[in-house]
């Protein structure tokens, strides 16, 4: 469990609709039925070839600490929430079932079932707020940030959104966008939670603290070494160049610009890096940067980019639209499993019965089809199936490394077609197949 949820209760980041449900469920006698709920989007965001699942091992760590505390039980009942009967149940509650679901890192597209939550109605009915906040976070930032690598082309990309975003979400965001290919944080606290490389050297601020911009590069050398990153565009881009070198040497490690047509002063402070024997400086921007902008610093002599804003808001898409849907019942107490779904006009109808999910390849190994289905597995698609095990007997058993989904996430990209990674508007990468058994 990480450090953010072991301190408290999870239990209480819910909607009231769950406990009031729980509570009639209860009453009707219902509540116990062994039920199935799927986690899935509809659609990908406009113009987003692909999805990719981030925040599963903060799930995993918020069903672990869903646990009602006195004080908690104490609330909803001077609130009255929900009656006795329903706090008695709320006091002993532990999630006892299971969860399986794509692994974190893994790319989806429409209808993929990337999470199943089996267990009672009432155990499994009021995990459907956390859920769904932590995916559709963590996954919104995660597949921004994943175009963001991409069209970086391989030079790293740092995380610098925290004083964009709420205080705990920046970690969380930092989180996604590390596991999506960013290369460090400036955020500390993820830094410290997470395992993730942090960065970061000074602002404008410290420079205007100083009586000169050599004084404050001189200090920041002095106290960080020649190979910290120095800021050169809070008076004159070109003296601050200069006199960048002259006090750090042609070793200085890099400069960062913040401001401006980063295009065109990227290519003016190279070839004045070059001209003062300063070849191997690197040269950093930042500033409101999305992905647009950095593939259109593609060829510019551009070695690190920083984002901040435009991470931590999905870049435009801060969600992902998933829901929680219930997609299957025991028919009788103890009975067979029925498949249940939502069949109302209005585009927001659901897939009854519980379902896996393949991958199916072409000759070469490209991904060609999302295959979705119910009842038995073809035996062509055994190999490919996406779901693994993440909580067995209530016992969380799929919790990984970060990195391992970072890596996870790599490999996911380079299997699906070139196109994936293009920028410009169009449908999902691949279709999404219905299989029925």
């Amino acid at each position: 469990m990480d450090a953010i949820t072991a301190h408290r209760s999870s239990a209480l980041l819910t909607d009231r609709y769950e406990l009031t449900m729980l509570q009639a469920a209860l009453r009707s006698g219902a509540a116990h039925r062994r039920s199935v709920f799927e986690v899935f989007t509809r659609r990908l965001p406009d113009g987003r070839r692909y999805g990719v699942l981030a925040g599963t091992g903060r799930v995993l760590d918020a069903v672990e600490s869903f646990r009602f505390t006195t004080p908690q039980l104490d609330w909803l009942a001077d609130q009255q929430v929900v009656d006795e009967p329903t706090l008695r149940f709320l006091a002993d509650y532990r999630f006892s079932g299971s969860v399986h679901g794509y692994p974190e890192g893994e790319a989806y597209f429409p209808g993929s079932p990337l999470l199943t939550v089996e267990g009672s109605f009432a155990e499994a009915v009021i995990l459907e707020t956390v859920i769904l906040s932590i995916l559709n976070h963590d996954s919104a930032i995660a597949a921004a940030a994943s175009r963001m690598t991409a069209a970086a082309g391989g030079r790293p990309v740092i995380e610098m959104g925290a004083r964009r975003a709420h205080e705990q979400s920046a970690v969380a965001a930092a989180r996604a966008a590390y596991l999506a290919g960013f290369a460090a944080t400036s955020d500390l606290e993820a830094g410290f939670t997470y395992g993730i490389p942090t960065t970061g050297t000074a602002a404008h601020a410290f420079t205007l603290l100083h009586d000169s911009e050599r004084d404050a590069f001189t200090a920041q050398i002095d106290s960080m070494g020649r190979d910290t990153t120095l800021l050169v565009d809070t008076y004159d881009l070109g003296e601050a160049v200069r006199t960048a070198v002259e006090v750090a040497g042609p070793r200085l490690g890099a400069v960062r610009i913040d401001s401006g047509d980063l295009t065109l002063l990227a290519h003016r402070v190279r070839r004045q890096l070059d001209e003062l024997g300063a070849t191997d400086t690197k040269i950093i921007v930042t500033s409101d940067l999305d992905e647009y902008a950095i593939a259109a610093l593609a060829a510019a002599p551009v070695d690190g980019y920083g984002v901040g804003t435009s991470l931590v808001t999905g870049s435009g898409h801060p969600t992902c639209s998933m829901v929680y849907k219930l997609v299957a019942r025991e028919s009788t107490p103890g009975g067979e499993l029925v498949p249940v779904a939502k069949r109302s006009a209005g585009g927001k109808s659901s897939v009854g019965g519980r379902k896996w999910a393949a991958r199916r390849p072409d000759r070469d190994g490209v991904a060609e089809a999302e295959v979705v289905g119910t009842g038995a597995v073809p035996a062509e698609l055994e190999p490919h199936l996406l779901h693994v095990p993440l909580i067995t007997g209530g016992e969380v058993v799929g919790r990984e490394p970060l990195d391992a989904a970072r890596e996870r996430h790599r490999r996911a990209l380079a299997a699906l077609p070139l196109s994936a990674t293009q920028l410009s508007r169009g449908e999902p990468v691949i279709a999404t197949e219905r299989y029925a058994g």
